[in-house]
């Protein structure tokens, strides 16, 4: 065990002497002063004494005064004060020490025993409060630590919870995805297959002497077979940058050579009702889209036109520049729509059903899958149409800077 240290203030160096004697153990360690100034000077430097054994007659600064400078540093105030004198002071001037902050009193000459269990006691204070002082400060430790603790539990929960949200999120992402992947699938490949299957079906019925409507539908069918084949490794792709989160993918597209490529596809099904398609987009215009998502919406919307138009019609393809976007029109000598179907064309949660004169159906979920991706691009869809008089469907796309210097 450490010892503790005690205080010893007298001007008389033979009294100081006499005190270390008497209170001479292992676990003290004595400071000695023989004057208040030099004692308050002591305890600048130094302030973990245990006890202050004070004389109360000094010169220049007494007892009194020099524990009214000590009391008066709050970091000393805690230290106790034994004042020590001689056996003429009056009971006035032991209650005058206790008022400057003494906690006992000691006659001069000093009883050996007395002196040595009332500086036993404070020092057994001193070091229990040492102790309390230790379990304290350990138990603000704990506390710390355990505060730490939590807060790291719960940054490793509110982490966790994050993870699963964006888990979540992945998932519904997905499986939003693969309900767009098996939407483009019915409407983009629906539509060629229709052909293939009714070309295949003309051939298995044509006589084998006529050769020439043998040899067209055999063009027919490999053409189509083609551009089915090659629409389905561009999902197959697109299913896979949809996954890797890159499926939208805007490039430079020169309008007019995008919309050759997606009416040829659809050349099949308008000649079986001998409608024509007609593509009057310009040169000059260029737009930045996603090439599959054009393609989709393109075909998706000229689709509908040719369903819904009867035999003999036409179907145009036109655009024009709308300040920075580029608006594209799919015109249709076809049935037209009310007000009410074109109100709830794009407001309905579920695809709405349209029936023509010409017995023609159609789910609307291509048009749902349409509002889509014209929404990512930033652009927005209008409907032009009257009954027994055709429709105009209208969406835009950003315009690409080659358009302004072409």
């Amino acid at each position: 065990m450490d010892p503790v240290k005690i205080l010893l203030v007298d001007d008389n160096v033979d009294n100081l002497m006499s005190m270390q004697v008497v209170l001479e153990k292992d676990e003290y360690a004595f400071v000695t002063a023989t004057s208040g100034r030099e004692a308050l000077s002591i305890l600048l430097k130094e302030e973990d004494f245990s006890l202050i054994l004070l004389d109360i007659r000094m010169p220049i600064m007494d007892g009194y005064e020099t524990a009214e400078v000590i009391y008066q540093r709050d970091k000393l105030r805690n230290i106790p004060i034994i004042f020590i004198s001689g056996q003429d002071d009056e009971e006035a001037a032991i209650f005058k020490g206790y008022q400057a902050g003494a906690v006992d009193y000691i006659r001069k000459p000093f009883n050996t025993q007395i002196l040595r269990s009332k500086v036993a006691i404070f020092v057994e204070l001193y070091r229990k409060n040492q102790i309390l002082k230790t379990q304290e400060e350990k138990l603000t430790r704990i506390n710390g630590d355990l505060r730490k603790l939590n807060q790291e539990l719960e940054d490793r929960v509110k982490d966790r919870t994050k993870e699963l949200e964006n888990l979540n999120h992945e998932l519904t992402d997905l499986n939003i995805s693969k309900d767009k992947f098996l939407s483009v699938i019915s409407h983009d490949l629906r539509n060629p297959l229709t052909a293939l299957l009714a070309s295949s079906d003309r051939l298995k019925k044509s006589k084998v002497e006529n050769v020439e409507e043998v040899q067209h539908l055999a063009t027919i069918i490999h053409r189509t077979s083609n551009k089915i084949l090659e629409q389905l490794n561009e999902l197959v792709n697109w299913a896979k940058n949809q996954r890797e989160k890159t499926a939208f993918n805007p490039v430079s597209i020169q309008l007019r050579t995008g919309i050759d490529i997606s009416l040829e596809i659809l050349k099949p099904n308008a000649s079986q009702k001998d409608v024509k398609l007609e593509n009057n987009i310009p040169e000059n215009i260029f737009v930045k889209a996603d090439v599959f998502m054009l393609r989709s919406i393109l075909q998706n919307v000229a689709m509908n036109a040719i369903k819904y138009t009867p035999e003999g019609g036409i179907v145009t393809v036109s655009a024009s520049f709308s300040d920075n976007m580029v608006e594209i029109c799919v015109m249709d000598t076809g049935i037209g729509m009310s007000k009410e179907v074109q109100q709830s064309l794009f407001t309905s949660v579920s695809p709405v059903s349209v029936t023509g004169t010409n017995n023609e159906q159609g789910s609307g979920l291509g048009l749902l899958l349409v509002r889509d991706f014209v929404a990512q691009h930033g652009g927005s869809i209008q409907i032009e149409s009257e009954l027994d008089k055709g429709t105009c469907f209208k969406f835009t796309v950003p315009a690409d800077s080659v358009a302004e210097t072409a």
